[in-house]
């Protein structure tokens, strides 16, 4: 089969059945966003491949887990994509899978106390940085189903994959001994270190180093770091976006 087919240079593609779609429209939107869900969940596990640190039963825990919830999803896209075979469609034992795996892990890591920052080990950030690619993928198949009939068990997974994918990414921290960033809402501002020779930018595009007791004319500037800030809130555990928490 060829990679290339020259059938969607002038910007339409084909659905299940032969439909001719642009392709920013909103079905292609959100079986997009979820093949880009798919392709940050692979980046993940490649984490692991890669010699991840850690527990290694935690860690091949991950990748089963993982490795199941591409394959759905790319059942999923094809779905999205129009695919009405009853065999690639969404089962309530699909959401189930989800809700049981959230609920083991939740038993081992430590309780939710505070808002957590999307960091971590560098399995754990990739995990986070899926986490947030499949809500913009829900967001995608929420306007899809506005606008036509959609399943809505593929509303509840879509919805459940975000939680997934948080516990996850908490649970992978655990595995490799790290713990949770959390939320500071009054950040405090860090300090520059001192150094003997600071690098100076010359409009001649050469470098030029000088020391701190130098007479240069020119007296240089520290640099300041951006005030932090943060407005006030409270913790809403019914939300669990880029850094709360979602029931």
């Amino acid at each position: 089969m060829k990679i290339y087919t020259r059938t969607g240079d002038k910007g339409e593609t084909g659905l299940f059945g032969g439909k001719r779609v642009r392709k920013d429209n909103i079905r292609v939107e959100a079986y997009g966003a979820i093949d880009e869900v798919n392709s940050h969940i692979g980046l993940a596990r490649a984490a692991i491949h890669e010699g991840s640190s850690g527990s290694r039963e935690a860690l091949s825990y991950i990748d089963s887990v993982l490795e199941a919830v591409q394959n759905k999803l790319f059942a999923l896209g094809t779905v999205l994509a129009g695919n009405e075979d009853p065999a690639y469609s969404v089962r309530d034992s699909d959401i189930e899978f989800l809700e049981r795996s959230i609920d083991k892990m939740d038993e081992v890591v430590q309780p939710l106390k505070s808002f957590i920052l999307p960091f971590g080990t560098d399995l754990s950030a990739r995990l986070h940085v899926a986490r947030t690619v499949s809500r913009r993928a829900e967001r995608r198949i929420v306007e899809l189903a506005s606008t036509e009939p959609l399943d809505p068990k593929i509303l509840a997974y879509a919805n459940r994959l975000s939680d997934f994918l948080f516990t996850l990414a908490r649970y992978a921290n655990k595995a490799q001994s790290v713990p949770d960033s959390l939320w500071r809402k009054e950040a405090k501002e860090p300090a520059l270190p001192q150094q003997q020779q600071l690098p100076l930018s010359r409009g001649s595009g050469e470098n030029h180093t000088r020391s701190p007791t130098s007479s240069s004319t020119s007296e240089s500037r520290p640099l300041e770091a951006p005030a932090a800030s943060a407005s006030s809130g409270s913790l809403n555990t019914s939300d669990r976006n880029s850094s709360s928490l979602k029931a």
